[in-house]
């Protein structure tokens, strides 16, 4: 990984838990002048970062903004891979398109692209995302799973079970699944998941999972359109989140059951799924590509299928589709 001389200042200032860090020690070890040392801490400054500097001692970090930068999220990784390469953007179209590009250009496996906002982002089938500047989580995750092509599509339900885990542990709500990919908290939308696939007919180069969760915005932050049925975590807690933090924690769960189901297939992903839905057992409205049915959701199959019992009474395996909760049968 790429570090910049700015962040690995700010990572020694960061570790060293507000103890005094000598800018002379900092200039031998980077093997740079004083003088740049001190117009790096500037910079630094000018993100947010409060810096004290104290005669004979050296500098002290006072304070942080609530930033998605390497320097802040990869002290709090517990992963092996996921995001020990990071690509970080204050702002940037859409991250899907970047690592899109990266992964094509042989990104390694687990790099993360991360933006503190996006001005074209991207959700399923094209539609707009509203991706505020440093008020949600905008990243795009690069995997290169060892599975076939017909295996990647539960890569979208792996990701979901990951990111409502790593929610609940940071704030304690209880986010429910609605199949495939959406998070809703109280039934109003608080995560996107968008996933993408790299693959020849029989290898799999890079499944690429984008992800967007709002986190602190504020109800009138969200166009009025959207209001009544959008969502954050902070509106959901009545406080603001560690961004660094929920971004850590997803990323320590995508790789614990994407590793899951690479190695033990579907089924215990499935279960998990299935505790967080908010989907079986209800009617629903089934929206495809070239036709609309209604029914009541039976369950998933283990290839991530959804089963809908028609008025009819015959069991349709739906792939792929918007759904609109009716509520129960």
């Amino acid at each position: 990984m790429n570090i910049s001389i700015k962040e690995k200042i700010l990572s020694t200032l960061i570790n060293a838990n507000g103890e005094p860090v000598s800018g002379q020690k900092l200039a031998d070890e980077l093997q740079i002048s004083r003088t740049m040392i001190w117009k790096h801490l500037k910079s630094i400054e000018e993100d947010g970062y409060v810096i004290e500097a104290i005669k004979k001692k050296g500098y002290i970090l006072r304070s942080i903004p609530d930033l998605v930068t390497p320097a802040q999220v990869i002290p709090k990784l517990s992963t092996k891979y996921l995001g020990r390469n990071m690509d970080y953007y204050t702002t940037c179209e859409t991250t899907q398109v970047i690592a899109a590009d990266k992964a094509r250009e042989d990104a390694p496996h687990g790099t993360v692209i991360i933006a503190e906002e996006q001005t074209a982002g991207k959700g399923r089938l094209e539609r707009s995302w509203d991706s505020s500047a440093n008020k949600g989580i905008w990243m795009s995750v690069i995997i290169r799973p060892k599975i076939s092509p017909e295996f990647a599509a539960p890569f979208t339900l792996v990701s979901a079970v990951a990111i409502t885990q790593a929610i609940q542990d940071v704030t304690n709500l209880a986010p429910q699944i609605k199949w495939p990919n959406d998070i809703l908290i109280n039934g109003k939308k608080v995560t996107g998941i968008l996933t993408e696939l790299q693959a020849e007919m029989d290898i799999v180069h890079s499944i690429i999972i984008g992800i967007g969760v709002n986190v602190n915005q504020e109800l009138s932050t969200f166009d009025e359109s959207i209001q009544s049925i959008a969502t954050s975590l902070k509106i959901e807690t009545g406080e603001e989140i560690d961004r660094s933090l929920l971004v850590a924690k997803i990323l320590y769960y995508l790789e614990k059951y994407g590793d899951l189901y690479v190695e033990k297939g579907f089924q215990p992903i499935k279960i998990l799924w299935e505790s967080h839905n908010c989907t079986i057992g209800k009617r629903i409205r089934a929206t495809m590509l070239r036709e609309t049915v209604e029914g009541v959701a039976l369950g998933i199959t283990n290839d991530g299928v959804l089963e809908l019992k028609l008025d009819s009474g015959e069991i349709r395996g739906v792939y792929s589709a918007d759904i609109h909760l009716l509520g129960r049968n």
